[in-house]
């Protein structure tokens, strides 16, 4: 397979190219892994190989069908989004089922491309499921989720699963410099040293504009500051900001704060070359105020709410949940 626009993941791409070889793609994949680690890359990836009519390697880039897969507009080919706050309903996996059964316009295959699968509900996927077991033999399914575990294991166990891992700095600085030839060197590296393998985060950081990146930056230094001094008052303060913040913006918030708060624990001497010195004034006053023991239980803590971001979880219970566990430690 053609597989040159998703970076990384050689161990997952080798998988691919040994299965079509073999026998073709499957008609149904999970593809699982953190947000902005290239599940809709390899998603459009996928969708453009099962209606290419170019021969030979697939996607060949360059038929008709794989054009219009590139530009979302294949009429085979379907992106399936959660409708508001509750995800994907069974209503629209219900929709989905009887468009199924409906042949393709012009291709052979008809692609259904599930967002945020983990967000559908048990009724939704046990609808799902029916199609994945009595589907007709030209529809494909690819199941994006964060966390696979999160589908139930009838679904898990009709589909087949692709696990995208986070990428090398090396090979995120070198996708970033392609991606954005006119930034400067040292900003893409720092942009590949910060998304800690995950190139959406890295092209996130790269695609804020400068005020709602300070803003960012402020509202993490003024976390860690709180931690440092163990003040608590102005640490609720600040949760409570957070309330009505989206989950993109919270995300990378806790990304943020996650770098900083690995900065305090791995560099605490102040050794390393940090050009902004009021990060690097909070991250050696958490070195000196929370003990590395304590420093690791509030990444890990930081880390399960990002994973929380993924679902369709309000802020308001996130920022409560922020508030609550980093308050436990001063």
């Amino acid at each position: 397979m053609n597989l040159q626009a998703l970076a990384g993941n050689a161990p997952l791409k080798r998988q691919l190219d040994l299965q079509t070889a073999r026998r073709g793609l499957s008609h149904a994949y999970i593809l699982s892994g953190p947000a902005g680690v290239g599940k809709h890359t390899l998603a459009g990836l996928l969708a453009a190989a099962l209606v290419c009519s170019g021969g030979g390697e697939t996607p060949c880039g360059h038929c008709p069908g794989c054009r219009k897969a590139r530009e979302r507009i294949h009429p085979d080919i379907q992106w399936v989004r959660g409708e508001g706050v509750k995800g994907i309903s069974v209503a629209q996996i219900r929709a989905l089922r009887a468009d199924a059964y409906i042949r393709p316009n012009e291709a052979p295959r008809k692609v259904y491309i599930v967002e945020d699968g983990q967000n559908m509900n048990p009724s939704a996927q046990n609808a799902l499921l029916k199609l994945l077991e009595d589907g007709p033999s030209y529809a494909a399914f690819l199941l994006l989720t964060d966390n696979a575990g999160a589908l139930l294991p009838t679904v898990r166990s009709r589909c087949e699963v692709l696990s995208l891992s986070p990428v090398t700095m090396e090979e995120a600085a070198a996708f970033l410099r392609l991606r954005f030839p006119q930034r400067p060197r040292e900003e893409l590296e720092e942009a590949a040293r910060r998304c800690e393998g995950i190139l959406g985060r890295a092209v996130r950081l790269l695609e804020e504009d400068g005020e709602a990146r300070d803003a960012l930056r402020q509202t993490a230094l003024r976390l860690g500051q709180a931690l440092a001094a163990g003040d608590e008052l102005t640490l609720a303060e600040l949760c409570v900001g957070l309330e009505k913040w989206d989950r993109e913006a919270l995300t990378a918030l806790l990304d943020e704060e996650i770098l900083l708060l690995r900065d305090a624990l791995v560099r605490p001497g102040g050794s390393w070359d940090e050009p902004d010195p009021e990060r690097r004034d909070t991250a050696l006053a958490l070195a000196r105020g929370r003990a590395p023991a304590r420093l690791l239980q509030d990444i890990a803590l930081l880390d399960r709410l990002r994973a929380a971001c993924g679902f369709y979880v309000g802020g308001g219970h996130l920022a409560g949940w922020l508030c609550a566990g980093l308050s436990g430690g001063l």
